[in-house]
């Protein structure tokens, strides 16, 4: 749900980026109203609005004139880009440069970040 973390209108932005790059909601369907996400996270209207035109700037969301909103052609590919570049910029770049000044060399770090995901599940390098 929502939180006091951040604004409520980026939250609702997020939580519907994060529908679409889950494949939760496809490309080419409707997303919910301003009014349903209103009623849905009990907030303003307009607060819920704002959250979707977040996304409608940013062309992930498009406006059928007299029927809503829906998910943009390309729209999960595009979040999932930039995700993954938010990604390289926080954890990998940092690591790198890390595992750079520790004398582990890229061998080394890929087989760490293997050894890792195979502990704890995750990942498969």
């Amino acid at each position: 749900m929502l939180d006091e973390s951040a604004p409520i209108f980026s939250q609702v932005a997020e939580q519907l980026a994060d529908q679409i790059a889950d494949g939760g909601l496809a490309e080419g369907e409707r997303v919910p109203s301003s009014n349903e996400l209103a009623a849905y996270y009990r907030i303003n209207p307009a607060t819920a609005a704002k959250g979707i035109n977040v996304l409608t700037d940013e062309g992930v969301l498009e406006k059928r004139r007299g029927i809503g909103m829906f998910v943009a052609a390309g729209a999960r590919q595009r979040l999932l880009d930039e995700r993954r570049k938010r990604f390289t910029e926080r954890y990998i770049e940092p690591m790198v440069a890390e595992a750079g000044r520790l004398g582990i060399d890229a061998e080394a770090l890929v087989e760490l970040v293997r050894a890792y995901g195979h502990t704890q599940g995750g990942v498969t390098v």
